[in-house]
């Protein structure tokens, strides 16, 4: 890992063991795109690899007075402005005094610095040590309008990523207003790619979509004041015949929880152009003299082994140097959740009886969901009024906690802080706290309207009723949740011209919110939660390791919501349960072997009456009980591969496997969506083990009892037809399933054994 600078062209090189990243100062001043991809050798110059002067280029301005073919429409760059030649998107636009928002930043000067700095108020990557990672700060200069931009660059020693972040600041006496201010922006020559990206609604988040890119734009965005179920913050690029282990692909994650844009753009030159930051919608932010403003940080990966090779590059990072504190490295435990099990209907004594049940079956940790608190029978009042309601639990949060813990079971507390029901002692004390346009009317989602976290006195209240409960209970662990998106997006503290501010100053209370409650409270395992996935990013991954990964908890349909998430997102982040049946979203029954099957890749629990389930049941939740806390550690810390889409397997299969990192131990799952009459037998091929290996295989299903690794990479496990009636080693002793049916799952366990000679 290094930073090198060719001084004389002042050329700059970012490089580990296998990424280069390569960027220049052009002849008007401004930065120039090189290269982004597999490592190459460092050489003196690198003017080879960039044409920077062509002939005349009909109907196109020339950039420098007197040299031709100078084309900043042509000439691939790094951070673009608005209004020199170049008719493509620009990282940024800013509104001066004199209604210009022509810019052009010239680079003034470097630093290179070891180790990472941290981004003031955003959340974002880390390194523990300084020599873990290299960072490049460049800085540019507009002399007309007198203001400073920083870009920074870090190349780390063990992932292959670039972590890139702006920062502007304004030196003159004049305003300056942002009305578009990009993490990054970067152009590549070679415009045969396609846009992998993860879309969807509520219950169906985070499903894989495969686009091609044709000339004009392609975009994704949020503008709903969160990441979204609809648009998550993360693209990938990669090449036609790029598959899940080979070939090459580019990686955008914004690590921000608000509005984002990701732009991909083919111009009719046939050049690219990815852009990544805040989405400019509704977005102005004015800098007076000597003020600031910092752009959240994007994670640019490359890979040359596939999609799941860019996964990897995400998953280790976020689980190592984004996620913090005591949870980062500690087992997750077993939990229960209330909810679908009561909903808002229950008493003190319910709660008990199904915490008892629960640690008697093995759960480590039981949530008491929504409804503990102020008149909160129903969704239409009491959000806000956080105090418990003693006509529902007359020990209090306090008094039950404790109870809950003398049973020898930690205790779980929902919250919504950032909403409030107009039925509230909140709402009747404080109706301008929420975000309101004066004389028009609100619109609410889920009979509840949203608190303007970017007031100081909101977060002094959220975080003195909050604290207070925290600081008197037994509490181990909360569930943050924020069941709606935003509208009438207007804050009665901030002036019209200011008006702009009102979504990013909401995200930097919500962060500002976050970090205080979590440094006074490190022990407690915090979760996040946003109508399931409607905030499921990375931003949130720096305050809580894990968030709820979706509401729909369906076991058909968490296959493809956890494997679409995987994409970017490692498995340790995904809360998954084992819910009930007939399932609450879909209707559909499934067996609870099938619903452990899915659920174990994740952050795992369950979400249904332990005590109305039947006893074989009871049996089998106390055997996945063992089997987790066997196997957690594997599950949180391993290498997750994607085995078998089940976006694009015609036979309704779908398979995943976690290895630990020296590649002795793993865990398969497969899992057959469909029945299918007469299907013959099945081969799975399996990357990710050690080729040389010879693997046991503990499963009683499969055909053969060792197999060497590169034998299950190139030739695959063999199924017998039919298969999936196993639950592999968790298997209940002389228990028979139907031989046929859907919705059926196994697990596999791999171990690395002596070789017989």
């Amino acid at each position: 890992m290094n930073i090198l600078v060719n001084e004389n062209k002042l050329e700059f090189h970012l490089y580990n063991n296998n990424i280069s990243y390569i960027f220049k100062v052009l002849e008007d001043g401004t930065l120039g795109h090189l290269y982004f991809g597999k490592k190459l050798k460092h050489r003196d110059s690198y003017e080879h690899i960039i044409q920077t002067t062509l002939a005349e280029v009909p109907v196109t301005p020339n950039c420098l007075e007197n040299k031709r073919g100078f084309c900043k429409d042509i000439l691939p760059q790094e951070y673009p402005s608005y209004g020199n030649g170049d008719y493509r998107e620009p990282a940024v636009v800013i509104l001066q005094e004199n209604g210009s928002r022509i810019t052009n930043f010239i680079y003034d000067s470097y630093e290179i610095i070891d180790g990472k700095d941290k981004l003031l108020n955003l959340p974002n990557t880390y390194v523990e040590n300084r020599d873990e990672a290299k960072t490049l700060k460049i800085y540019l200069k507009d002399e007309i309008i007198n203001s400073t931009l920083t870009l920074s660059y870090t190349i780390f020693k063990n992932y292959d990523v670039i972590s890139r972040n702006a920062h502007i600041k304004n030196n003159s006496d004049n305003k300056i207003v942002l009305e578009r201010f990009l993490s990054a922006s970067i152009d590549f020559k070679e415009p045969e790619f396609q846009i992998v990206h993860l879309s969807g609604a509520w219950a169906r988040e985070r499903h894989i979509e495969i686009t091609d890119i044709n000339q004009n734009k392609f975009v994704i965005d949020s503008k709903r004041g969160t990441s979204s179920v609809n648009s998550n913050p993360f693209i990938a690029l990669k090449r036609k015949e790029t598959t899940e282990i080979s070939g090459e692909v580019y990686g955008f994650n914004l690590i921000y929880s608000g509005n984002h844009i990701e732009v991909v753009e083919k111009n009719h030159y046939n050049k690219l152009r990815v852009s990544v930051g805040i989405n400019p919608f509704n977005f102005q932010w004015t800098l007076l003299k000597d003020e600031e403003f910092q752009s959240p940080e994007v994670i640019m990966a490359y890979s040359s082994s596939g999609l799941n090779g860019l996964s990897l590059n995400y998953h280790r990072l976020y689980r190592e140097r984004l996620a913090r504190g005591v949870w980062k490295d500690k087992a997750r435990p077993i939990l229960l959740n209330n909810w679908e099990a009561t909903y808002f209907d229950f008493n003190e004594e319910k709660i008990l009886d199904i915490a008892l049940k629960a640690k008697e079956l093995g759960v480590e940790l039981f949530v008491l969901d929504d409804g503990w608190f102020g008149a909160r029978n129903h969704d239409k009042a009491g959000l806000g009024d956080w105090w418990s309601n003693l006509e529902k639990i007359p020990s209090g949060v306090e008094g039950l906690s404790e109870k809950v813990e003398n049973m020898g079971i930690k205790f779980g507390l929902w919250f919504e802080p950032e909403m409030v029901n107009k039925d509230s002692n909140l709402y009747k004390n404080h109706p301008n706290w929420i975000l309101q346009v004066p004389k028009r009317s609100n619109t609410p989602s889920r009979n509840q309207h949203t608190l303007d976290l970017g007031r100081k006195d909101v977060r002094e209240y959220l975080y003195e009723k909050i604290s207070k409960i925290l600081k008197n209970s037994k509490i181990s662990y909360i569930k943050w949740d924020m069941n709606r998106p935003m509208t009438e997006v207007w804050s009665e503290v901030l002036d019209s011209q200011n008006q702009g501010e009102v979504f990013h100053r909401y995200i930097l209370g919500l962060y500002e919110l976050l970090e205080k409650l979590t440094e006074e409270f490190p022990e407690i395992l915090f979760e996040s939660c946003a109508s399931g996935g409607n905030r499921f990013d990375a931003g949130m991954l720096y305050y809580m390791p894990q968030a709820w990964t979706s509401d729909d908890t369906d076991a058909v349909e968490r296959i493809k919501i956890q494997y679409g998430s995987s994409l970017c997102y490692p498995i340790s982040s995904m809360g998954a349960h084992v819910s009930a049946v007939p399932n609450h979203q879909t209707n559909r029954i499934t067996s609870i072997k099938t619903r452990g099957n899915v659920a174990f890749f994740g952050a795992f629990g369950y979400e249904l009456d332990l005590n109305k389930i039947t006893d074989s049941e009871k049996e089998i939740v106390k055997k996945q009980i063992e089997f987790f806390k066997a196997n957690r550690e594997l599950i949180q810390y391993g290498d997750f591969y994607r085995l078998v889409s089940p976006f694009e397997n015609k036979l309704n299969d779908a398979a995943w496997m976690v290895v630990n990192k020296n590649k002795t131990e793993a865990i398969i799952a497969k899992y057959k969506i469909l029945s299918i009459p007469n299907s013959g037998y099945e081969s799975l091929k399996i990357d990710g083990l050690s080729d040389d290996k010879l693997y046991s295989i503990e499963s009683l299903q499969i055909q053969g009892k060792t197999y060497y690794g590169d034998e299950l990479k190139n030739s695959g496990l063999i199924f017998k037809e039919p298969s999936f009636n196993d639950l592999g080693n968790i298997q209940l002793e002389g228990e028979l399933d139907s031989l046929v049916g859907d919705f059926k799952s196994c697990l596999i366990k791999l171990k690395a054994v002596e070789e017989q000679k």
